[in-house]
């Protein structure tokens, strides 16, 4: 809850972060991005690390600046956790008038980063009549304090999330919606999941189009009208978020890693990840150290957080 006049400094760098409007208004004013006003019924997907504001009005001074780990301070540091603390889930000023839901997701899978790649700065969606129930029974579920409270929550705001992407992806002149089309496409929808089930498979453009059940040609003109590349291409940049994920994720060798994704040696792996991504799998593995253990210091744990600002 906030009291007008308000205004909020967001720079805690999450990757995703969802804020759903009850009551009241406010505004995203993103840095360097166009301000976008949100009413009652709409939720806003903001895509990070960058820093925005949310205020009552464009222009309004920062009152407080929300750090990594949900910390809350004045603009001079002084922190605000305390004293803005409203009750289970809830912060901001007593009786204030305007009300949001908010909650943030860590995205750790370089396989997830590519949907999050295709997302603008920020995106907002009017819920509909289906999702009015599930804003009315997420607002309920916050305030309580049971046992599965915080599992139930996130379930009920990753189905939230689904809503407003499915709705972006479904948007007819959406210039990216080609992913999202594919896969239900006739012939590409089976490719891609072929890809998908097996990307360690020595697949060929021949072998692919053979399986579907169509000409090589046909496929490969279709698969790069719909997603923008062809089915080789796709499946190196798959192979190599999936090793991506692989190298961060445990202590296998780059060579085990390579035969998990389809490539015959380390040397074949590391030359194709080094071209793509402009270091080797070595390189790739110690940065990711790094920032997981700058992370675990500074971000709740879990791949969403369900620290709700009310």
């Amino acid at each position: 809850m906030l009291t007008p006049p308000w205004s909020v400094r967001i720079e805690d760098g999450a990757p995703l972060s969802l804020v759903t409007m009850i009551r009241g208004h406010a505004w995203i004013l993103p840095d360097g991005g166009r301000p976008v006003r949100i009413v009652p019924g709409d939720a806003a997907l903001l895509r990070g690390p960058e820093h925005y504001t949310l205020a009552d009005e464009p222009g309004r001074p920062v009152r407080v600046v929300v750090h990594p780990g949900q910390r809350c301070t004045t603009p001079q540091g002084r922190d605000l956790a305390e004293a803005m603390r409203l009750g289970v889930r809830s912060w901001g000023d007593e009786g204030g008038d305007t009300v949001m839901l908010s909650g943030t997701y860590q995205v750790d899978s370089e396989v997830s980063r590519r949907l999050l790649r295709l997302l603008p700065p920020v995106l907002t969606h009017t819920t509909d009549a289906a999702d009015a129930p599930l804003v009315e029974l997420l607002t309920r579920q916050l305030a309580r304090e049971e046992p599965g409270q915080e599992l139930i929550l996130d379930r009920l705001l990753d189905l939230l999330l689904m809503s407003v992407l499915r709705s972006w992806l479904s948007a007819a002149d959406m210039p990216v919606a080609g992913w999202y089309h594919a896969q239900h496409d006739p012939v590409v929808g089976p490719a891609l999941r072929l890809l998908h089930a097996d990307p360690a498979y020595p697949w060929t453009v021949v072998d692919l189009a053979a399986r579907v059940g169509i000409s090589r040609a046909a496929l490969a003109r279709r698969f790069t009208a719909l997603l923008g590349e062809g089915p080789m291409t796709y499946l190196t940049s798959l192979r190599l978020d999936l090793a991506a994920d692989l190298l961060r994720a445990g202590d296998a060798t780059v060579a085990a890693v390579a035969r998990q994704v389809g490539y015959g040696s380390a040397f074949a792996l590391s030359t194709a990840f080094k071209r793509v991504r402009g270091m080797s799998p070595q390189e790739h593995r110690a940065q990711g150290a790094r920032v997981s253990s700058t992370t675990q210091k500074r971000l709740p744990s879990g791949s969403a957080s369900t620290t709700y600002a009310s």
